[in-house]
């Protein structure tokens, strides 16, 4: 089964012995970023630093002409990943008989919020939150999909494909710096409601099912009174709908999943269009449509229409690509790509020591590929767990 190993360019860059340790993995692919959030990352081999942070959101690579007078506009790097950063790292890779394909985060973006934030979710108290471009305003879906299309297709030979998160509704949940929203459990359906945005567009959505905005924003806000007090309902679809009802739900899902929907045709068509034929488009995704996050819910059948396959979280289990694969037909090399998403840092959750049981049980479920999160950010020992695995595998 074909391994990748996702990769900032700051690991490679600097260290000219990254490559050749990379390749001695067993993996055959790096999925290196090209468009990422703000971060603090670990960087344990690293010649020159231990650690980078990553000040803002930024593509890391020299943004394009086609940006020159439009608001808003992708940002450049700082000395965290200078220049082509991007170029720079993927040519080395390619050097050491890698194929690169670039990772590419959308609808996440503190920055873009921080100095437009019109652009951001707004909630049914009238929040805002500035890390979550709402998905419905025009400006916004038309910055994403240029965004894509230029970040994920980079000049010359270096990028074989691309793998795009974020590329749906992002919601409350964020893993912000100092993040200090844990206090009160909101379980699954208080997630929802509080991801749902009330945004001049979102509102304009809502009327066009039917929906008094004003109306709905206060059924949201009296639905969660009982979990502020310490009590929630539980997770799943039916735990919104006795919070909220059944027919102001089904409204609500109506407008955000046709609002996904859209902006992923919308974005996987751009990255199309600008790159060459054979190019590889696959997407971060979570079978459960109304989920919002880095991992962008979605319809199964409906992605795999329209993009040639899909990132599956599977760290703790790999339950979430049955629905992927009960609508994906065919198997390994002609189909869609199922990509099983392990984490591989022991520190971060992951399990590298139980690789080869974790990528049998996703295979058994559908699984044609594998993405190992994070080659950089493991140390040693992981890696040594993952080169034995890989091993195994052959």
């Amino acid at each position: 089964m074909k391994a990748a190993a996702f990769l900032y360019p700051w690991d490679v860059v600097g260290d000219p012995d990254a490559p050749a340790r990379l390749a001695d993995l067993g993996i055959q692919q790096v999925t290196l970023a090209s468009a990422y959030h703000s971060t603090r990352a670990l960087t344990p081999r690293h010649p020159r630093h231990r650690v980078v942070t990553a000040a803002h959101a930024a593509v890391l690579y020299p943004p394009g002409e086609r940006w020159r007078g439009r608001e808003p506009r992708p940002y450049a790097a700082g000395d965290w990943a200078p220049g082509d950063a991007y170029g720079e790292a993927a040519r080395a890779l390619r050097d050491a008989g890698l194929d690169v394909h670039s990772w590419v985060v959308l609808a996440h973006n503190s920055r873009m919020g921080a100095e437009h934030p019109a652009t951001s979710v707004v909630n049914a108290y009238g929040d805002r939150y500035p890390w979550a471009p709402c998905i419905a305003q025009p400006a916004t879906r038309a910055y994403l999909t240029a965004l894509a299309a230029e970040a994920a297709v980079r000049p010359g030979e270096e990028t074989r494909g691309t793998e795009l998160e974020s590329c749906g509704w992002y919601g409350l949940a964020h893993l912000h710096a100092h993040d200090k929203i844990g206090g009160v459990a909101l379980g699954e359906a208080g997630q929802y409601l509080m991801s749902l945005c009330f945004c001049g567009s979102c509102r304009e959505g809502y009327a066009e099912q039917g929906l008094d905005p004003d109306e709905l924003a206060r059924a949201v806000r009296r639905a969660l009174e009982p979990v502020w007090r310490g009590g929630h309902e539980g997770g799943g679809w039916p735990a919104v709908e006795k919070l909220v009802g059944v027919d102001l739900a089904a409204a609500t899902r109506a407008w955000r999943e046709e609002t996904a929907r859209t902006l992923q045709e919308a974005v996987v068509a751009a990255v199309r269009a600008a790159a060459p034929t054979g190019f590889q488009v696959l997407l971060h995704a979570d079978p459960v449509p109304y989920h919002c996050g880095a991992n962008a819910g979605v319809d199964p059948g409906h992605i795999l229409s329209v993009a040639d396959g899909v990132v599956v979280p599977c760290t703790g289990g790999a339950h979430l690509l049955e629905p992927f694969a009960a609508r994906a037909g065919g198997g390994a090399g002609d189909g869609p790509v199922l990509a099983a998403n392990l984490t591989v840092v022991s520190g971060m959750g992951g399990s590298p020591a139980t690789l080869v049981a974790d990528a049998a049980r996703a295979a058994e479920l559908g699984a044609t590929e594998l993405r190992l999160y994070h080659a950089g950010l493991a140390s040693d020992a992981d890696l040594a767990h993952v080169a034995k695995a890989l091993s195994h595998a052959k």
